[in-house]
């Protein structure tokens, strides 16, 4: 059963990536801490938001019976557990308030799960959208 998303789920994604996004990269940009600290959090939050939109794809192909390798499919896992870690153990080891590691954490966390439900509408709207001449993108 195919059903298109509701406009109001949409939006809301999208509000909740943005808001995670940004409340992430502006508590770095505010931050007091290191150049090199900086960009370390800021690529853990783009290889989490990668590794998230790929591992919701290859699962969704799966289920879709569309053909993904077992190594695409466990290295959309391994990325994107791998990126959690990462953040967890920077945090772990980070000289910064417990307030300030659960802002960082909780904003990657909402950042993650908004792009996987972005995509999934993405992929909603683009596969009800398909005709026989235009297929569906993945």
């Amino acid at each position: 059963m195919d059903t298109k998303p509701s406009n109001a789920f949409i939006g809301a994604s999208w509000v909740a990536l943005l808001a995670g996004v940004a409340a992430f990269i502006i508590g770095l940009w505010n931050a007091q801490m290191q150049l090199n600290e900086k960009g370390y959090y800021f690529a853990t939050l783009m290889y989490g938001l990668f590794a998230a939109i790929s591992l919701q794809k290859s699962v969704r192909d799966q289920l879709e019976g569309i053909p993904v390798t077992g190594v695409y499919y466990g290295l959309s896992w391994f990325s994107t557990l791998l990126a959690v870690a990462l953040l967890v153990v920077g945090l772990w080891n980070a000289n910064l308030t417990l307030s300030e590691k659960g802002f960082y954490a909780m904003s990657f966390l909402l950042s993650l799960f908004a792009a996987i439900a972005v995509q999934k509408n993405t992929r909603d709207n683009r596969s009800q959208n398909a005709t026989p001449e235009t297929p569906a993108l993945s």
